[in-house]
């Protein structure tokens, strides 16, 4: 029986982890931080007892080092982080002790006491910042419009346009201490994947949601206010929903299918980066489009404040995953659409509970 170490395994990539290394017969070991918080488990209750709970905190080297010398897991997943962008403006230094030295201290210590261990980091799509790759194609080859300019000096007879997004090869330009963070964690796992042939990869993960995100993050502040709404009986003295920048574009993609990509990481004989994305881009206002039709409403704007407070300082207008990469190499594809994942938070929030898609052996 294999044995995995996850860390950030009360979070939402944590949760849908273990239960896909649950499925593979995996024995799974969950590293949990102290905290005052008493229900800080609840995304994982339902399997609670199937895991090894351990405590410890990834910021502290003696803690990640006892941890991995006693169970010496066969591949451990880092996907603890201080992972919320406008916290990190405000908490840059403890964003820098959990994002970067956290990874570090597990490199290190697969180095000094678990050689053979596996290792996935979590990056993530914030490292391109305002930077993109362009490519010249013709029209009618483009897939989403949301993703292309066209070129100002091409005339109708031989009109091209310029498809953007960001792959492996696009370079890095960190808008935010959290990014930065995790840039350095990109390249410390790249040091000692070829200084000491470390089975070390990164997954370049963009923006994945699901019913389980953190009420502090955009896509579930909105169903969670929708949900809150809903249940009101549409109360016209409801608070409005205050958000930040609608026109903002990502790339979202459901965390149940990119916890997978994360697994197949780890099985290739040879260690690499990818980029896990579907692909698509979306705006805030998209979703938000998407998310008020699912409740019959078709003009959210009466409903919703813009408030400045919610502008990041540094912002990332743009992000639009290449995953063509993990498709050859990984057989890799994402399974759940933008306008399903907007529907299952969406009804999540409304009806209190989260509906348990089951996967079948094929997608395992």
């Amino acid at each position: 029986m294999k044995k995995a170490l996850i860390t950030g395994v009360c979070g939402q990539d944590g949760s849908y982890l273990a239960e896909l290394l649950l499925e593979k017969d995996y024995e799974v070991i969950g590293l949990v931080r102290r905290t005052s918080n008493e229900n800080c488990t609840y995304r994982i209750d339902h399997i609670k007892d199937k895991i090894i709970l351990v405590e410890g905190e990834v910021s502290d080297s003696g803690s990640v080092y006892s941890i991995v010398d006693k169970y010496k897991p066969d591949e451990i997943y880092n996907l603890a982080a201080q992972s919320h962008v406008g916290t990190s403006f405000e908490q840059p230094d403890y964003t820098f002790q959990v994002d970067a030295l956290g990874p570090l201290h597990f490199l290190e210590a697969i180095k000094r006491f678990s050689p053979n261990t596996r290792f996935y980091q979590a990056s993530t799509s914030e490292l391109f910042g305002k930077n993109f790759t362009q490519k010249k194609v013709p029209s009618r080859c483009l897939e989403n419009v949301l993703g292309s300019i066209i070129a100002d000096d091409l005339t109708a007879d031989n009109l091209c346009e310029y498809k953007k997004y960001q792959n492996e090869e696009t370079e890095f330009m960190p808008q935010s201490p959290y990014a930065v963070a995790k840039l350095a964690a990109h390249n410390l796992v790249r040091i000692y994947r070829e200084g000491y042939g470390l089975h070390a990869s990164c997954g370049i993960l963009f923006n994945h949601e699901s019913e389980r995100r953190g009420e502090n993050f955009v896509t579930r502040k909105i169903t969670k206010w929708i949900g809150e709404f809903v249940n009101s009986g549409y109360d016209p003295e409801f608070p409005k929903l205050r958000l930040g920048n609608l026109d903002a574009y990502r790339d979202w993609g459901h965390a149940q299918d990119y916890v997978k990509a994360m697994w197949l990481m780890t099985q290739q004989e040879t260690p690499d980066d990818y980029v896990i994305a579907t692909g698509e881009t979306y705006s805030v206002r998209d979703f938000l489009n998407e998310a008020f039709n699912e409740i019959g409403i078709d003009n959210f704007e009466p409903y919703v404040v813009i408030d400045p407070k919610f502008y990041r300082p540094a912002e990332v207008e743009y992000l639009k995953g290449n995953p063509s990469k993990a498709k050859k190499v990984l057989g890799w594809e994402p399974k759940v659409k933008f306008q399903d994942l907007v529907t299952r938070m969406v009804r999540r929030d409304i009806d209190g509970k989260e509906k348990i898609y089951e996967l079948s052996n094929e997608e395992l």
